[in-house]
């Protein structure tokens, strides 16, 4: 099957390189090899292929380790397993060896190693909002934003965004998290609290202070 690409493709950040997992597969019988190894290669999608380097009746041998570690590949087993120097040397040189009776296990952990070559999508999760109604000097922290919860909560080690008429002015980290005069660790809904931030003083009355964490999502194929 072809592929093609057009000018446009080459800049839209959407396209990502696309994944590769390696395996090597061993069974007890050539029928079972043969099934297995068709159910495997039907698992491939768009944003990962996959690639049977070698597949053979017979135990897990030194032969098939070796070949993992030079080409970066799992070992899959149906129902047999590694001989004694193919497991001590996969042990010792970390390669990936699974064994299995069930063939829709073996498919679902393929498929699971499939998925852990993907990047995790990034996901930014709000976790309050707070208004700043007042702005004031203090020493040595500079400026403070004295400021009302009005949605969950403002956590001292978030990432935090300030925004002015719908325009982000400044996203980094709070300096300073006070509740009266009281460090703190979080402020909730309806509580009042004093925020200074990382490095910035340019805050204003009526601006928007966002407390946000990013996730990393596993993505699914």
């Amino acid at each position: 099957k072809e592929t093609r690409f057009s000018l446009d493709d080459l800049t839209d950040p959407q396209i990502e390189e696309a994944k590769e997992l390696c395996i090597i597969l061993k069974g007890d019988v050539q029928g079972s090899v043969e099934a297995v190894r068709d159910s495997i290669v039907k698992l491939a999608t768009e944003k990962v292929s996959i690639r049977i380097l070698h597949d053979a009746v017979g135990a897990i041998n030194e032969s098939d380790v070796i070949l993992a570690k030079a080409s970066k590949a799992i070992i899959v087993g149906f129902n047999v397993m590694p001989d004694q120097i193919a497991q001590s040397t996969a042990e010792r040189e970390a390669i990936i060896i699974r064994t299995y009776r069930i063939i829709y296990e073996l498919l679902d952990d393929v498929k699971k190693a499939m998925e852990g070559l993907l990047e995790p999508q990034l996901i930014e999760k709000i976790i309050g909002r707070a208004e700043v109604r007042n702005v004031f000097s203090v020493g040595k922290v500079g400026t403070v934003a004295g400021c009302m919860v009005v949605n969950g909560s403002i956590l001292r080690n978030t990432k935090i965004r300030l925004v002015r008429n719908q325009s982000i002015v400044y996203d980094g980290k709070i300096g300073s998290l006070k509740r009266f005069k009281d460090d703190a660790k979080e402020v909730v809904e309806g509580h009042e609290c004093g925020i200074a931030l990382e490095g910035f003083k340019d805050i204003k009355v009526g601006d928007e202070i966002i407390s946000y964490k990013i996730e990393h999502r596993a993505v699914k194929l």
